[in-house]
């Protein structure tokens, strides 16, 4: 008897996709936990332990992180069409594995930048990635809600590890408890994104 051949199409729609859809909606929460994690702790730092005042050194790494966001941004879409959804979701979280190390054992403002540099990267091709795989998963009737959902997770994790962050860094120091949360969120990321979250292209091309 012949195996069979059948192949099984892909369903558009929240309800079909729900376990998927829920799993990246806390990958994003993640990603924008990477951003909590130094919003309330990095002008702290850059007074205590660098002796860093005024307003130019948070321009300087708002700033690298922004171009590197921005750039990353502008290639997540391409990127993601031409070697798949995963692969690039997988290549934002490598760039976010040295961010927390970076910012816990850096000697200068430098690598403060540097690590800013890499949160771009990473912030740019995972954040798109999963808006992107959301709508590919939802299909054409519930776009704004897979936009709304993606957007309060991300921000709604920002603000909670910003006020975690605070608290570890008022409780244990500056360094290294906040950036502990980094490590932690990028280790989960990973197991995530590489374990069980599925491409979703098929999805797309269904949909197209």
């Amino acid at each position: 008897m012949k195996p069979s051949t059948t192949k099984i199409l892909p369903v558009l729609g929240l309800r079909a996709n729900a376990a998927q859809f829920a799993l990246l909606v806390a990958v994003n929460a993640l990603v924008g936990g990477m951003v909590g994690q130094q919003q309330t702790v990095l002008p702290l730092l850059a007074h205590a332990e660098f002796g860093l005042g005024g307003y130019t050194f948070l321009f300087a790494y708002v700033a690298a992180f922004g171009i590197a966001k921005a750039a990353s941004n502008w290639f997540a879409g391409t990127l993601s069409d031409r070697y798949g959804r995963k692969p690039v979701l997988l290549a934002g979280w490598l760039f976010a594995i040295p961010v927390p190390l970076l910012l816990i054992f850096a000697p200068d403002w430098s690598w403060v930048v540097a690590a800013n540099v890499l949160l771009g990267i990473n912030q740019g091709l995972t954040w798109s990635t999963t808006v992107i795989m959301k709508i590919d998963l939802v299909g054409p009737a519930q776009r704004g809600l897979a936009m709304g959902l993606n957007e309060a997770a991300g921000y709604g994790a920002v603000a909670a590890t910003s006020l975690l962050a605070g608290y570890l860094a008022e409780q244990y120091g500056l360094r290294p408890a906040p950036f502990l949360l980094g490590l932690a969120y990028t280790a989960l990321a990973l197991l995530l994104s590489g374990v069980f979250v599925r491409e979703t292209r098929p999805h797309a091309l269904l949909d197209a």
